[in-house]
């Protein structure tokens, strides 16, 4: 019904919860078909795309629990042509309704959206937020401990909830490990991860370097399984620097937080894999990866570094 909706000039837009939006997939695929043929076509005039919302996520499903984790349709719509494929994971409210908007007025696409409809943190205004979407991805400077010095380790999250435990873990060495040079990266639009040529919206390689540099370690917190990400940069330039953490396949009727620590995508998660990457070149974190906690013993841990300090925002 809703692809005949579109076909008679009309906008369609599909909310779901992410754990119930895969019934809808095998048709979601044949509809990418059509418009791949449709193109081929002399006598079909472009059509406005289909637009896929995911939310109520896995990150949020403490009353729900672990049968409302599935964020597989991200790796169906990563599967299709390139040239018909989006999925854009907003950070924030306001980057949200740039890229809605953007979807609703684009033609022949199949987007996907994945978005939190829990009140979460906005960290970008208005006109930052069409700016980074625009981007695909970007530095995010007020978050970020390098200040043009010597960097030492990026992060990178993609993913409303997720990113917000990136922010905190770059916000841990600021109290206890000063010497640290990290930088944060978000990432709205996952195609342009792709190496440059595989999608439209994949950047360059240069563009690829000047955000992620071109020797430092890079670790990843994504929402979905992780090997959508080492999936999409195989290829790349430098692809082995990239630690990708994502949803694991494990969950309860828990609280969030605790979702965060079963699936180590939380921020003493992240923390501690950025002091493990930094330590690699900075001799001055390597001697102190003990003093921090980070050391084989915790790694194997699935408890956060209870003697860190916690952090306020």
């Amino acid at each position: 019904m809703l692809q005949g909706y579109k076909m008679t000039g009309r906008t369609a837009l599909f909310p779901s919860y992410e754990a119930l939006i895969g019934i809808a997939q095998t048709m979601m695929v044949q509809y990418a078909k059509f418009v791949k043929m449709a193109e081929e076509t002399n006598f079909r005039v472009p059509n406005a795309s289909i637009n896929y919302l995911e939310t109520s996520t896995w990150t949020r499903q403490e009353h729900n629990g672990f049968s409302h984790h599935n964020p597989s349709f991200i790796g169906a719509v990563l599967n299709l042509k390139a040239h018909v494929a989006r999925v854009y994971l907003s950070p924030d409210a306001n980057c949200f309704l740039s890229t809605i908007a953007r979807c609703i007025n684009s033609k022949n696409y199949v987007n996907l959206m994945v978005g939190s409809k829990h009140p979460t943190a906005v960290w970008l205004s208005s006109e930052e937020a069409e700016t980074h979407r625009k981007a695909g991805a970007s530095v995010w400077r007020f978050c970020s401990t390098d200040k043009g010095l010597r960097l030492d380790i990026v992060l990178v999250g993609i993913g409303t909830e997720v990113t917000f435990e990136v922010i905190a873990a770059a916000a841990l060495p600021r109290k206890i490990a000063p010497e640290l040079h990290v930088r944060v990266v978000n990432v709205t639009d996952l195609m342009a991860l792709g190496p440059f040529g595989s999608h439209p919206h994949a950047f360059s390689d240069t563009d690829f370097e000047n955000l992620f540099t071109k020797d430092s370690k890079i670790v990843v917190n994504y929402h979905g399984y992780p090997h959508d990400v080492t999936g999409l940069v195989f290829g790349r330039r430098g692809a082995e620097r990239i630690h990708s953490e994502g949803y694991r396949e494990e969950g309860s009727t828990t609280t969030p937080f605790d979702i965060m620590l079963r699936n180590h995508l939380s921020g003493y998660h992240i923390a501690g894999e950025a002091v493990r990457g930094a330590a690699v070149s900075n001799e001055w974190i390597g001697l102190r990866s003990m003093e921090l906690g980070v050391h084989d013993n915790y790694k194997r841990c699935c408890q956060p570094w209870r003697h860190w300090p916690e952090v306020k925002f």
